[in-house]
């Protein structure tokens, strides 16, 4: 029993493929990236404009209409069911505090650019300081707290530019 795919095409259209469907699709292989298919007795010429591997993201020109075409293995739906994300880059534009505590230290002002990994504040919760650090690379737009501020949990504290 083969296991289906998820197929998302231009982010509007959903369905599943098995191994089994893609592997009886019939089709003629003309060159590297050009194919000739037969499908329910009707023709088309499928040219392949792109892959993105990582991504898993594929461009595909059928009979002169460019396709963009997502495929899911049964691994990918989990990572995505769970909120992961393989190869998605950080996209993160706010900072949120991740537990009440007291602010005790910025280390940042607004249009600072600042690198991963870099230190933004330091939150005291239950009489230890949490360093808290950059999770991408990017601008400083506002930052909504000042030292001394008690702050909750998730509350906005720093927000990145775009």
């Amino acid at each position: 029993m083969s296991k289906p795919f998820k197929v998302n095409v231009n982010s509007a259209i959903d369905f599943d493929i098995s191994e089994a469907e893609s592997a009886q699709l019939n089709s003629i292989k003309i060159s590297d990236n050009t194919y000739h298919i037969l499908h329910d007795n009707r023709s088309y010429k499928a040219e392949i404009s792109s892959i993105k591997a990582q991504s898993k993201t594929i461009e595909v020109k059928i009979n002169n209409n460019t396709y963009n075409v997502d495929i899911y293995n049964e691994l990918d739906s989990l990572i995505k069911d769970m909120g992961f994300e393989l190869g998605s880059s950080k996209l993160v534009n706010e900072i949120k505090a991740p537990m009440p505590g007291l602010i005790l230290e910025i280390n940042v002002n607004i249009g600072q650019e600042v690198k991963e990994n870099d230190t933004l504040l330091i939150l005291e919760a239950m009489k230890m300081e949490n360093v808290l650090t950059s999770p991408r690379t990017g601008i400083i737009k506002s930052i909504s707290i000042n030292k001394g501020d008690a702050v909750d949990k998730n509350q906005l504290l720093i927000e990145f530019e775009g």
